[in-house]
């Protein structure tokens, strides 16, 4: 082992890359991906559903960013995604800072959840709903709209309708378009080929 500082820090620097990248993953799935929380949700378990496209909770949830508590800053993704999860760099703040913990209710409030649940099993049963609505949909519609609202969320407007247009002249080329208008018309559920 080196006890040179620099070589130290660069062997840190590519372990916590390899960690992050690990959690990136979840953001980066073509599908969309619906989180359940539940119990104690500190620490990796915000990291990785920051991650997710969607999150819900049970009404006894807890939730805190503890790092502050354990002597450094938060380095999987919480901090960085947090923010625009909630849209409130106060709050944000808030929480991070203080390792406060926090309940459901005001994870609902600030919006880092969609939907509080009465326990666990409500809420798997609502996130598996969820998921399963979702993927009644034209996979080609679903990954398109994950992957503009991904790439709009940190863009000027402009970029995301310009991205949203060659993006859709591609896609909007897909039987999946037909399918569902008629499927409409015809008071039945379409179907949808795989990706």
């Amino acid at each position: 082992p080196t006890t040179d500082g620099a070589r130290t820090a660069n062997a840190l620097r590519r372990h916590i890359i390899s960690f992050q990248s690990c959690i990136s993953a979840v953001e980066a799935c073509e599908k969309p991906v619906v989180a359940a929380l539940h119990g104690i949700s500190y620490g990796l378990a915000l990291d990785l559903s920051l991650a997710c496209d969607i999150r819900v909770a049970a009404a006894r949830t807890s939730f805190s960013v503890k790092e502050v508590d354990v002597g450094l800053a938060a380095d999987i993704g919480t901090l960085s995604r947090l923010p625009r999860a909630v849209g409130s760099a106060s709050w944000a703040k808030d929480v991070c800072l203080s390792a406060r913990v926090f309940g459901a209710d005001e994870a609902l409030r600030v919006g880092l959840v969609s939907g509080v649940y009465a326990d666990k099993a409500e809420t798997l049963k609502a996130a598996v709903g969820l998921a399963a609505l979702i993927a009644s949909k034209s996979p080609v519609a679903t990954m398109g709209t994950k992957e503009i609202l991904n790439f709009s969320r940190d863009r000027p407007i402009e970029d995301g309708l310009r991205y949203t247009a060659i993006w859709n002249a591609a896609m909007l080329q897909t039987k999946d378009v037909r399918d569902a208008m008629l499927s409409g018309l015809q008071k039945r559920k379409p179907t949808f080929e795989k990706l």
